[in-house]
């Protein structure tokens, strides 16, 4: 007999005891565990990475809470499947005491007045909305909406957590614990699924079908084997969505335009959101590139804006326009190290004093205790600057921001060492 679900569907759990992972949230006495065993649910955002349990915990809740359960894609969804469900909701208000609940997957990916028709619904309890997202809420969600919503941040899966999956589907599911399998590498099963469950199980399933009898061993080279035989073309909703990602932004890191402008042919040929695209490349062009090249993120801007206003098929013209531009451009990931170690010190030294010649003094008694006293300003002195401590005193001359080795950074570090002479010698 072959089974009419993938394993991961037949494994999916059903209450918040067999929920694998994310023990910060639902473990016992965690704070969503105990809104959802009284019955207090609010409406939520639940972002992380694939495959993380996003889709079963809005499942158990509603089964936890009694809910009616209503679910959209906002891949294939409008205004009109939305307003439908409200209505439904607004019918069963009659007959049931808990209001339903509304899961929309990839909420991202709903346009703004996709958005908005929600807005009506959401505060007045006429639904709870239940919105999963692998992107960055504070991008991609509406304030109007978001401030609606509690955000829940999900954690990717570790080692031991998915190797339990596997360890629980050949032990309880029906079709597998008929066959002996033994588990002798994990390595392939763990580096190719990538922390996502439901991939993981499947391809544990597809390994195990392809091979003859009941008594199967799962080797690193088995797996690998088999799954290059079966791999999927990327898609912007599959499962190399992340991996093409992660090519393209290190093919422009390393300064490779052929391969970063590729990359982008690929994503856009998998029909990927080119606000998306933007959007990291904005955020490379500080990272990566930083003051090796000042214009780097005006580029990346200009195009981020230029996406939004020129719509497809012409915007993928700026954006491998600013793509290569990237590529060929010096880098410089100096800022990018400088705000790490900077909060590092902040989270090792805590809420330092600020010195008081920095402090502001908006009243006479602030002035009379030495505010802003002993304060040089800069302006005031030739070249516009005078040698005074900035920092507090206990990380007095301490480095955060070193420049690399690039023209414009050289230029940078040439003028701080003579201004700051051994203070800020680099």
């Amino acid at each position: 007999m072959i089974p009419s679900a993938p394993l991961a569907e037949r494994m999916r759990p059903t209450s918040l005891d067999n929920y694998v992972g994310q023990q910060h949230l639902v473990g016992q006495g965690a704070v969503l565990r105990e809104l959802i065993e009284k019955g207090m649910v609010p409406s939520m955002i639940l972002w992380g990475s694939p495959g993380i349990g996003k889709t079963t915990l809005a499942h158990i809740i509603s089964q936890t809470t009694d809910r009616p359960f209503f679910s959209l894609s906002a891949i294939n969804s409008g205004v009109k499947d939305v307003r439908e469900i409200i209505q439904k909701a607004k019918s069963k208000q009659f007959f049931s005491a808990h209001n339903p609940i509304l899961f929309i997957d990839e909420i991202h990916r709903f346009s703004k007045s996709q958005q908005d028709s929600l807005l009506g619904a959401v505060e007045s309890g006429t639904i709870t909305l239940i919105g999963a997202t692998t992107e960055n809420p504070s991008f991609e969600v509406i304030s109007a909406l978001l401030s609606r919503c509690q955000v829940y941040t999900l954690e990717p899966l570790n080692r031991d957590e998915l190797m339990g999956l596997v360890n629980m589907a050949l032990g309880k599911d029906e079709f597998l614990k008929k066959k002996k399998v033994s588990v002798k590498e994990e390595h392939a099963l763990l580096q190719l699924s990538g922390g996502d469950a439901r991939k993981l199980l499947n391809l544990l399933e597809l390994v195990i079908n392809n091979q003859n009898g009941d008594d199967i061993e799962i080797t690193d080279e088995k797996v690998t084997k088999i799954a290059q035989q079966n791999i999927v073309k990327y898609d912007k909703d599959g499962e190399m969505h992340y991996d093409i990602i992660s090519a393209f932004i290190k093919s422009i890191r390393g300064s490779d335009p052929n391969a970063g402008v590729y990359w982008l042919a690929r994503m856009i040929e998998g029909g990927e959101d080119p606000k998306f695209i933007a959007r990291r490349l904005l955020i490379l062009a500080s990272e990566d590139i930083g003051n090796a090249n000042p214009t780097a993120i005006v580029m990346a801007n200009n195009c981020f804006q230029a996406v939004n206003v020129i719509g497809w098929p012409e915007s993928r013209i700026i954006l491998a326009q600013c793509v290569t531009y990237l590529a060929s451009s010096p880098k410089s990931n100096a800022a990018y190290m400088a705000i790490n170690h900077a909060q590092a010190e902040v989270k090792a030294s805590g809420n330092l004093s600020v010195p008081l010649p920095l402090r502001n003094a908006p009243t006479k008694l602030m002035k009379e205790i030495g505010y802003g006293k002993k304060y040089k300003y800069a302006h005031d002195h030739p070249n516009n600057f005078v040698h005074q401590e900035y920092l507090p005193a206990e990380i007095s001359g301490k480095k955060f921001y070193d420049p690399t080795n690039n023209a414009r950074e050289n230029d940078l570090r040439k003028r701080l060492k003579a201004l700051w002479q051994e203070k800020y010698g680099y």
